[in-house]
């Protein structure tokens, strides 16, 4: 329980995590396409059959830069339930209901931040943790583990390097 791991070379290595985790970002992509190129339509709508395809089209491009940095709660929640006690930072005795507040941060905060690295976002997460936090007893250093491991997860998912931080 006290084995210390360098967390910036994890990789998902189980076939079915791997597409999980393309599939949530898939699935934002596909989601932003779909709110965007509605969202566009009901505005284009207000010029005209002209009006709504081009608003439809300009929407969906729209919507797909929005979403194809989402993570799929309910895929996160349940890799970090099944995977959290095997992570070198849980304390002794912590149930995963004293993590998942930190992990939900993360994954929120890499779909908030995209573009930026964690290490440059990491004093605004702190500074925000004591709100975000719910009933998570974890003060920041403690917390900020975890955090960082979901960003990290959901950043892994995305092609390229989505923060330019060389992970």
């Amino acid at each position: 329980m006290n084995e210390k791991r360098d967390l910036s070379s994890d990789k998902i290595d189980r076939p079915e995590a791997k597409g999980a985790a393309k599939g949530a970002v898939v699935g934002g992509v596909a989601g932003g396409v779909a709110g965007g190129a509605a969202a566009g339509a009901v505005v284009g709508g207000m010029t005209g059959p002209v009006g709504a395809a081009i608003g439809a089209a300009v929407g969906a491009a729209a919507g797909a830069l929005a979403g194809k940095h989402k993570a799929d709660p309910a895929i996160e929640d349940a890799y970090w339930r099944d995977n959290y006690a095997s992570r070198p930072y849980i304390k002794s005795g912590a149930t995963y209901d004293d993590y998942e507040p930190a992990y939900r941060y993360g994954w929120d905060a890499q779909s908030r931040h995209a573009g930026r690295s964690y290490d440059e976002v990491e004093p605004e997460l702190a500074r925000d943790w004591g709100t975000a936090r719910g009933k998570s007893s974890l003060e920041w250093e403690h917390a900020k583990h975890a955090t960082r491991d979901a960003w990290h997860r959901v950043e892994r998912a995305l092609p390229g390097d989505a923060d330019k931080d060389g992970r």
